[in-house]
């Protein structure tokens, strides 16, 4: 049943992360089914792991991971954060469903089919917009702990990680998803459920 309760969500993502990518697809679906408007925000795992020891293979994705956000802060830094969503939309659809690893080429493209100046790309390998970037990153995770990633949800002054699914809820599907999050987010004193992924993001 819907409720009739309006809510404001804020969704913290980073574009580099395929299950960040599954669950704002989620979010898509919850606001055509329930009164929610969301609000979308840059996290960084490249910024979440900047200090730590990591598997090399793991830490070359990291330092990879950089000029996308750089770039969607620089966005909107310069035209509104109304930007992010769509600017986050045309590059997740390259990084994850197509597949695309040209990373800095993609945000190019990602850049023209949002209409935004190109000039923007020079945000990509520049520390000029880390300030703003580590900001909007801490926002988010400091609702949440240091010992999870991307994506954060916040809402009624609760946030947490995730939910992380594959395939994408559709539909009233993703409305119950989405009733589920809120009641044991409210319950006082939740913190964790989890069980092992048995499969990747099935992106469809």
């Amino acid at each position: 049943m819907e409720s009739n309760t309006h809510n404001v969500a804020d969704f913290w993502f980073d574009p580099l992360c395929p299950w960040a990518w599954m669950t704002s697809r989620w979010m898509d679906e919850v606001a055509q089914v329930r009164d929610v408007t969301v609000r979308w925000h840059v996290m960084s795992l490249s910024v979440l792991n900047a200090d730590r020891e990591l598997p090399p293979h793991y830490r070359e994705l990291m330092d990879d991971g950089w000029g996308g956000v750089r770039t969607l802060i620089a966005a909107a830094h310069h035209h509104g954060e109304q930007v992010l969503k769509p600017l986050y939309d045309a590059i997740g659809t390259r990084y994850h469903p197509q597949g695309r690893t040209d990373r800095k080429q993609v945000v190019i493209e990602a850049l023209a089919e949002v209409g935004l100046p190109e000039s923007l790309i020079d945000a990509y390998d520049s520390t000029d917009y880390d300030e703003e970037l580590t900001l909007s990153h801490k926002q988010g995770i400091t609702l949440v702990g240091e010992d999870v990633g991307t994506p954060i949800v916040a809402f009624n002054n609760t946030a947490f990680f995730g939910p992380v699914v594959t395939p994408t809820p559709r539909g009233e599907d993703a409305g119950k998803l989405w009733d589920g999050c809120v009641l044991v987010a409210s319950t006082p004193g939740f913190f964790e459920l989890k069980r092992t992924r048995t499969t990747g993001p099935i992106f469809d």
